[in-house]
């Protein structure tokens, strides 16, 4: 809760449930982790929070951007961003968004399977590739899954055919999870990029780049390291496995960069309890859930600190809901939550740190309650 965000809300009044980010904790992030982090390009993930307020805002730092989709290139292009500083970072297209992005000028492309060569190699011939390994995700918060990457005896096979392709086999990438806590595991993933950096180059092709993905964290409940200690842990790692022929670099932070620059402001809809026990927890639902931007409390993953008018007084515990007529809109059931006794029906409380992730989760409308609104200051 900056100055600024408690003086809005202060003066404003917004009806809840709002986001509000301060766009100078977003700069004051991305000046920091290039201080941190000089020789590596720092390709803002878009998907944390594609507002045009930010995205201008990085471009004209001279941010590059991390892109999933064509929507998500066009908004880019839209706020000033160059297409040659553009990643379609998505190992899913459709063969047309991949045409209209050449079209547009975007030259790096993502793969991990010979069915998404074949399709850059129609539709973006001569563009640099890189291809995604699929690495270990233990210590993330939010893992992600095998959904996305490939194994590296794969990943050596098609960057040789991306070459027969007349594609440029620029790098290979991976990610090591969301809200990574172990910073060991960065070690462990560049290793394995530096297995297939070896590899190609006794098949006759030299590799320029390591793209090193997100995971960088934003400050939850749990006590994470400064952005120093993430850094550190990188070019050790970097060394380690490439001495002193360090490839090009590329980091795609979203979470680091935006998580902590907003606070989401919500109205305690009703407190309740299911039976007569005393010792049972209160049921306190919100006028925002999981369909109204917080789907990363899915098993309770992310956790979000918790602001209320009553913080110094007796505690109880509680369990923690939205609003919707969904029996999966429950947020937080065993994470131990406790908020004060003194909390009632119409108060105000506000999620720390819940700028990443929840505008762009948040549906278009389920139950009839509207998307979440955002404000910029």
């Amino acid at each position: 809760m900056t100055q600024k965000i408690a003086r809005f809300l202060a003066e404003q009044r917004p009806e809840t449930p709002c986001l509000i980010v301060d766009l100078d904790v977003v700069a004051e992030n991305f000046k920091a982790l290039k201080r941190s982090l000089p020789i590596a390009e720092i390709y803002y993930a878009i998907k944390a929070n594609p507002a045009p307020e930010i995205v201008s805002m990085l471009a004209g730092m001279g941010s590059n951007f991390d892109t999933a989709s064509l929507t998500e290139i066009d908004q880019c292009l839209d706020c000033g961003a160059d297409p040659a500083r553009l990643s379609f970072g998505n190992t899913i297209k459709k063969q047309r968004d991949i045409e209209a992005a050449f079209a547009r000028g975007v030259r790096l492309f993502a793969f991990d399977s010979r069915a998404e060569l074949d399709k850059l190699a129609q539709a973006a011939p001569g563009s640099k590739v890189f291809c995604r390994i699929l690495v270990d995700n233990s210590g993330a918060d939010w893992p992600l899954s095998r959904k996305f990457g490939c194994e590296i005896e794969m990943a050596r096979d098609l960057l040789i055919q991306a070459r027969d392709l007349g594609l440029d086999p620029y790098g290979v990438s991976f990610h090591v999870g969301s809200q990574q806590t172990d910073l060991a595991q960065w070690d462990v993933a560049v290793g394995r990029a530096a297995m297939l950096f070896t590899a190609l180059n006794e098949a006759g092709i030299e590799l320029k780049m390591v793209n090193l993905g997100g995971g960088f964290p934003a400050r939850y409940r749990t006590d994470v390291d400064e952005i120093d200690a993430y850094a550190d842990a990188v070019m050790k790692a970097m060394t380690h496995h490439f001495g002193n022929r360090l490839p090009a670099m590329i980091i795609e932070p979203g979470r680091s960069l935006v998580g902590d620059s907003g606070i989401i402001q919500t109205e305690v809809v009703l407190i309740s309890k299911k039976s007569y026990a005393e010792d049972e927890a209160r049921w306190v639902y919100l006028d925002i859930g999981k369909f109204g931007g917080l789907a990363e409390t899915m098993d309770e993953a992310i956790k979000y600190r918790i602001r209320t008018p009553h913080d110094g007084c007796e505690t109880g515990p509680v369990v923690l809901a939205g609003p919707t007529c969904d029996s999966a809109d429950i947020l937080y059931e065993k994470a131990g939550y406790q908020l004060p006794l003194d909390l009632k029906v119409g108060d105000k409380i506000e999620l720390l740190s819940t700028g990443a992730y929840t505008t762009t989760y948040s549906s278009i409308g389920f139950n009839g309650f509207a998307p979440l609104k955002a404000y910029f200051i």
